[in-house]
């Protein structure tokens, strides 16, 4: 299998990608194993956090995760992070040059978009999918009315996506939704304190789990 199709693979099954942007991770061995343990196997360390690639580095050595790094804005950014062990790559925008690097590496990447244009411009550079961002401006019925005319763009929506919107949103039609700080808050993991992570990740995957797929 390859690593898109790994990728993909697993957003289907798990149904969300858990993004960690917080100002340094202290223990990111300690938050894989909380991240493993809920169940959720798509991590995404954003390159604003620091020390992200020593983070990305050692996270990825745990085999039931596929760890990514995030806000790639360069094709430096890209090489220094496929460098550290990401699996995958990120962007917040319609990137040509990052995307390049990803596939000269058969590195999946899932580019950012916001408008149709962006949308369908992102998935003809090769997008795995597409993280439709900033996803809390317009809400779920955007999200269904980019999915109508796209049927055949893996759609991730990222940025004000939460435990009470999760469902919502996967009705629209995401293929996984992306959340960041309502599940994995930046001060508890600038604290390591994986018991509230924890308890925020199990809330988030219980809401999940009660949608129909």
């Amino acid at each position: 299998m390859s690593a898109t199709d790994r990728l993909l693979t697993t957003l289907r099954e798990d149904r969300v990608l858990i993004v960690v942007r917080a100002a340094r991770v202290p223990d990111p061995r300690g938050l894989a194993d909380t991240v493993a343990s809920c169940g959720i196997r798509v991590v995404e360390v954003t390159l604003t956090t620091d020390g992200a690639l020593d983070a990305i580095r050692s996270m990825a050595g745990d085999d039931s995760l596929i760890v990514g790094a995030g806000t790639v804005l360069t094709a430096d950014d890209a090489r220094r992070s496929i460098a550290a062990g990401a699996q995958y790559l990120v962007t917040p925008t319609v990137a040509p040059d990052v995307a390049e690097v990803a596939h000269a590496n058969a590195i999946p990447i899932l580019l950012g978009a916001f408008t149709p244009t962006e949308v369908l411009a992102a998935h003809r550079l090769g997008a795995a999918a597409v993280k439709v961002f900033p996803a809390r401006a317009l809400g779920p019925s955007y999200l269904r009315d980019l999915a109508g005319p796209l049927p055949d763009v893996a759609l991730v929506p990222s940025g004000g996506v939460d435990h009470a919107n999760a469902a919502a949103f996967l009705d629209a039609g995401a293929l996984a939704v992306s959340v960041g700080g309502s599940s994995a808050p930046a001060d508890a993991v600038q604290r390591g304190d994986h018991g509230a992570i924890d308890a925020s990740l199990r809330a988030l995957v219980a809401a999940i789990a009660a949608h129909p797929r």
